[in-house]
């Protein structure tokens, strides 16, 4: 793509996928996509590094739930930023080392 962002649909599991993102990066910095499916199983294999999140009170109805089943504590993550503004709550959580 335009600015030399790279995409790979992966689907022999997130340590295949995480091998061709760290080969695409070159040393720079790995963004992760997908929906909450795919964020738990990179955190619960303690593969993410630093999770931004943007939280906004506008209630969307149903859906997935980020947190259900996942103690961020006891897989090492703890929160390193809290920015709250009048319309988003952004918090960093960072695995410690």
């Amino acid at each position: 793509m335009d600015g030399g962002t790279t995409f790979h649909f992966v689907t022999d599991g997130i340590h295949a996928a995480l091998k061709l993102a760290h080969e695409a990066a070159n040393g720079r910095d790995i963004r992760l996509g997908g929906g909450v499916a795919t964020i738990k199983q990179y955190l619960q294999a303690q593969l993410i590094d630093e999770l931004h999140l943007a939280i906004s009170p506008v209630l969307l109805g149903s859906g997935e739930h980020l947190m259900t089943g996942v103690n961020m504590v006891e897989l090492g993550y703890n929160c390193t930023r809290y920015v709250p503004t009048p319309n988003v709550t952004h918090f960093v959580l960072s695995k410690r080392n």
